[in-house]
C-alpha cells in the first residue's frame, strides 16, 4: 500500500481538461482533484490527478490512475460499488474481478471511518464524468 501512496502522491495536471474536479472528505481533510479528458463515447482518455491526503486516498487514487484510462462513468461506478460493497460487508472481491489491486484495501473493511478515505477518488472521477456528460461531450481534440 505504500508504493501505492507514493505513486498516489504525484501532483499531475492536465492542460485544458474537459472537467476538473475536486471533492473533499470534511471527516479527516482529505482532498482529491480530478483532471480528465474523454472521448466522444464518454471514457477516459487522460487523467490527472493531485492529491492532498492520508496514505489511504492516495493509494486508491493511483490504483484509480493506473486502470481508469478507457473506462466511462459506467464502469467507474461499478467498480467503485464492488469496492465500497467490499469495505462495508468484508466479503473478498471476485477473483476474476477487474482491478485486482483493489484488494489492497481489504485490511480497511474493520475501520468503517476510513472508507471514504479510499473511496473518494472514485467519487471525483465520476463528478467529472458527469460534467462531461453534461456539457454534451468532450472538449474538440
Amino acid at each position: 500500500m505504500l508504493r501505492l501512496a507514493e505513486a498516489g502522491a504525484e501532483t499531475t495536471h492536465l492542460d485544458s481538461p474537459d472537467a476538473s474536479v475536486t471533492v473533499d472528505n470534511p471527516l479527516c481533510g482529505d482532498r482529491v482533484t480530478i483532471d480528465l479528458r474523454c472521448d466522444a463515447d464518454g471514457r477516459v482518455t487522460e487523467l490527472a490527478h493531485a492529491v492532498r491526503g492520508c496514505v489511504l486516498c492516495r493509494a486508491a487514487t493511483a490504483v484509480l490512475a493506473d486502470h481508469a484510462v478507457g473506462s466511462g462513468a459506467d464502469e467507474i461506478d461499478a467498480i467503485r460499488a464492488r469496492l465500497r460493497a467490499r469495505l462495508r460487508d468484508a466479503t473478498p472481491l471476485p477473483d476474476d474481478a477487474e482491478w485486482q489491486d483493489l484488494a489492497v484495501f481489504e485490511p480497511v473493511a474493520g475501520h468503517r471511518s476510513r472508507h471514504e478515505c479510499v473511496l473518494l477518488p472514485f467519487e471525483a472521477t465520476l463528478r467529472a464524468l458527469s460534467e462531461v456528460r453534461g456539457s454534451g461531450g468532450t472538449a474538440a481534440p
